[in-house]
């Protein structure tokens, strides 16, 4: 039995420590969620949206613990007031589509046949979730997987421990039974034996490319679906017709939010060579606006990142890449301590032969590149072995749809960035993973088709 321990970003201290379940209680607990199963999904599908709604309400009346919790355990400063509008906004989205996305499909109703596709749930749905946005993320499958009739089985990231266990109480206080939804806490040997034991019809894992894999790694032979939203390098492109402050404002807010920690963060720009002094000068301006320090303090734009070494990472690449020739805008700030404390930096003089260009940094660094055109934009965007979304800044939809036909890419944003509509479908390509989360989709994802051809008369 080992300890899970998070790391205060803010002062390095221990603000939590669980114990793991040994590998006999989280087999129980994936075999009662089995045996749970059924039951829930046999409850009216009215009576499972409500009691989602009930639990995601009772979130929300603790929306001052969440925004103090996650300032002291992955650094967001509590003047940006947690997560609750997203999670709410999420789910509810989920529970009212509900009813269409699950309904039967009907082939054909005649005298002679009845011929129908339902959807059926996978059965036990296990998630697991990361630390960066860890209310959205969880709840992006946990809402939807109940609505459908699945039982779920949660294990949050280390650096969130806290969050798993509130989403639990808060579902147990709506009235869902203990057994139908879980919160557990996992190393990763127990979660690697439960899925290659079968312990699960359905696994969501939201992280690093490594922890991905070892989940495909863990299913094979199996055959358990493993949907997967891992890295990213997303790009933005400003036109030459584009509105630049609205670009440099949303633009750098996507490459800087939450210290740059965003699965959809803006982590490379390409700028039309005609705005591109100014886009950068702008840009620049921006980013010495910005108050880093503690995420306690009301006044602090930009919270340390999550962890010493997620910074080191970041320090790395950029100083990689000013050895490469790269020219660094933003002078230190005076609260960087060298360690999770961290000034937003933005970079020119930039190439693809830079780390800074193409692994993810998951910080709050941006590289800005001018280009000719819309086919080097192009090949740029598409020079990277991830693929979540795409910015495009431009006056033209039509263009912009045209250009995002041809870019290798999960969504495709116009005039915005860094945003999960629960309307649209979640999903990426490349090292990226493959999965399909919220909207029509994210129900088809965690349930299967089951076919009826029933005839009548013979």
């Amino acid at each position: 039995m080992a300890m899970i321990r998070c790391i205060s970003p803010i002062d390095g201290s221990v603000y939590a420590e669980r114990s793991t379940l040994p590998l006999e209680e989280a087999e129980a607990a994936a075999a009662r969620a089995r045996r749970a199963q059924p039951a829930w999904a046999a409850r009216p599908l009215a009576e499972r949206i409500a009691l989602v709604n009930a639990a995601v309400a009772e979130v929300g009346r603790t929306t001052d613990r969440m925004v103090t919790e996650l300032a002291h355990q992955m650094g967001r400063p509590i003047r940006y007031g947690g997560e609750f509008g997203g999670f709410e906004e999420r789910a509810q989205h989920m529970a009212a589509i509900a009813e269409e996305a699950l309904a039967d499909l009907i082939v054909e109703d005649s005298a002679s046949f009845v011929r129908k596709i339902k959807r059926e749930p996978q059965g036990v749905v296990f998630v697991v979730a990361p630390w960066n946005y860890p209310y959205m993320t969880a709840i992006n499958t946990v809402a939807p997987a109940l609505i459908a009739g699945n039982t779920v089985i949660l294990k949050h990231a280390a650096q969130t421990i806290l969050v798993g266990e509130h989403l639990a109480e808060a579902f147990a206080a709506a009235g869902v039974p203990g057994d139908v939804f879980q919160n557990v806490a996992l190393d990763h040997e127990t979660t690697s034996a439960l899925i290659a034991a079968r312990a699960f019809d359905f696994v969501n894992f939201t992280g690093s490319v490594p922890g991905g894999q070892a989940m495909e790694r863990a299913a094979a032979g199996t055959f358990t679906a493993v949907s997967t939203e891992l890295g990213g390098k997303d790009p933005g492109y400003v036109r030459a017709d584009a509105d630049l402050d609205p670009a440099v404002d949303t633009l750098i807010d996507g490459a800087m939010f939450n210290s740059g920690q965003c699965c959809c963060g803006i982590e490379r720009i390409y700028v039309h060579e005609s705005l591109y002094e100014t886009f950068v000068e702008k840009a620049v301006a921006l980013v010495n606006t910005y108050k880093l320090g503690n995420p306690l303090d009301p006044e602090t734009t930009l919270g340390p990142m999550a962890q010493p070494r997620f910074a080191a990472l970041v320090r790395g690449q950029i100083a990689e890449a000013l050895a490469a020739g790269a020219t660094a805008h933003v002078a230190p700030f005076p609260e960087d301590d060298g360690g999770a404390y961290l000034t937003p930096q933005i970079l020119t003089g930039v190439s693809h032969d830079m780390a800074i260009m193409r692994a993810e940094s998951f910080g709050p660094v941006v590289g800005i590149m001018p280009v000719r055109d819309d086919e080097e934009a192009i090949r740029l965007m598409n020079d990277s072995s991830f693929g979540l979304t795409a910015s495009i800044w431009t006056a033209d939809a039509g263009a912009a749809e045209e250009i995002g036909a041809r870019l290798e890419t999960g969504t495709v944003f116009m005039n915005r960035c860094d945003y999960l509509d629960p309307g649209l479908c979640w999903t990426g390509c490349k090292d990226t993973g493959r999965g399909a989360g919220l909207s029509v989709l994210g129900y088809h994802a965690l349930t299967r088709p089951k076919s009826y051809h029933l005839k009548k008369k013979t």
